[in-house]
């Protein structure tokens, strides 16, 4: 999801038009009588905002749209509700659209309702709903219900040094339900089930510059229509004074998970391993953050849909890692390390819509490998990426990005919604 770096461009757009950080204008400058095109962009007095959307990344290239944003904040200056249509474009895929509306009617309660679609396959519903996220209470549960049909993934084949010229691309539909059930012996501590039936299908590509995916691994464990009935528990200690904008504390979380075609699921696959983080602020305007992840998968039985995975701008604690200088899953296997390091350091702040938007700079270092065997060193032949963050922070609950990192294979450009980790 690109909208939300629009409250970054919100940010540069307020100070073009002379909106000081105060949210008091630095000159006056009204038209008298009639209309003026110019109010439509004037974050003073426009009743959205029309952000041109660009987005790159390795796997979908260049995206061009426009995205209106309407924003509403509740009395305390926080944002509630945010409601973000946009009409795009995309090479391959033609035209599309999407209706974005996220909600926050406390800290503790949240829900969001994605659609899209393009003109040519690509389709999407993401409904989900989470209570009890500052875990006061002795439950927290949150719910997904998941359609996604994305034409542009890849797969290069296994291992950590599978080649640029292996790639192939396909077409990836599937459907599914997320329950999570939180039992939270206190606010720190967290025992977590998730259930998770999924309905994978994976199809002939469609970019005709690179071959389909069964056209260059015939026999690959997942091709076609598969099912599961994903398990997995959860044990997390989390010291951290936000899970959304943390400035301190940290969480470590230890996991296991199983599919079992003897348990309603075309596929049997295990995994288990660690995730933690650390924020340690360094001042009043910088945080170092810090971010490492293990993840084991015995056996070799495992689609490779299921399997560990780098690449992208999203670490998913239990499953696909983030490395920001390739496209989403390059580099897949039975075993996955991942680490990174970013010095997050407050700009400056500007009120906007009501609230208070803080524009944040990130430098950051990602680095990372995926291996095959159990006993092999997770931490030698590790690919490496540098990179920037450029965020825009709204309080207490929303983070737009724009990452951009450097890695072997060239620069990829990441936008979105939330911390990577």
């Amino acid at each position: 999801m690109r909208f939300l770096p629009a409250l970054l461009l919100c940010a540069f757009l307020a100070l073009a038009t002379g909106k000081t950080a105060h949210g008091q204008p630095a000159s006056s400058d009204k038209t008298e009588g009639g209309f003026s095109f110019s109010r439509i962009f004037d974050p003073r007095t426009s009743p959205f905002i029309p952000i041109p959307e660009i987005g790159t990344d390795p796997n979908s290239g260049t995206t061009f749209g426009l995205l209106p944003v309407f924003l509403s904040t509740n009395p305390e200056g926080h944002i509630s509700r945010i409601i973000a249509p946009d009409i795009i474009y995309t090479p391959g895929l033609r035209y599309g659209g999407h209706f974005r509306m996220f909600s926050y009617p406390s800290d503790d309660r949240q829900w969001h309702v994605v659609v899209g679609a393009k003109q040519r396959i690509e389709r999407e519903l993401d409904v989900t709903y989470a209570a009890g996220l500052t875990r006061q209470s002795p439950l927290s549960l949150s719910g997904s219900v998941i359609y996604d049909r994305s034409a542009t993934e890849r797969f290069f084949g296994f291992g950590n040094h599978s080649p640029l010229g292996d790639e192939t691309n396909y077409t990836n539909e599937q459907e599914y339900v997320d329950a999570v059930f939180g039992w939270n012996l206190d606010p720190h501590l967290q025992i977590g089930y998730d259930l998770r039936p999924r309905v994978i299908q994976i199809e002939r590509g469609t970019f005709g510059h690179l071959p389909s995916i069964e056209a260059r691994f015939p026999q690959l464990s997942g091709l076609g229509d598969e099912h599961e009935l994903l398990n997995r528990l959860f044990i997390a200690y989390d010291t951290r004074d936000s899970a959304a904008i943390p400035t301190r504390g940290g969480e470590i979380v230890g996991f296991v998970g199983h599919a079992d075609r003897d348990l309603l699921s075309s596929v049997t696959y295990s995994f288990f391993g660690l995730d933690a983080r650390r924020f340690i602020p360094l001042g009043e305007r910088f945080i170092l953050a810090g971010h490492a992840a293990l993840r084991y998968m015995p056996g070799d039985t495992a689609p490779f849909w299921a399997q560990s995975s780098l690449g992208g701008d999203r670490s998913v604690i239990g499953d696909r890692q983030l490395l920001r200088g390739f496209g989403s899953d390059r580099f897949i296997d039975r075993n996955s390390f991942s680490a990174s390091i970013e010095l997050r350091s407050h700009v400056f702040d500007l009120d906007l819509f009501s609230t208070r938007v803080t524009l944040e700079l990130a430098p950051f270092i990602d680095t990372g490998r995926v291996f095959h065997n159990l006993n092999d060193n997770p931490v030698s032949h590790l690919h490496t990426v540098e990179g920037l963050g450029v965020r825009a922070l709204a309080s207490p609950f929303i983070v737009g990005y724009v990452d951009i990192g450097y890695g072997s294979e060239g620069t990829a450009v990441f936008s979105g919604i939330d911390y990577a980790f």
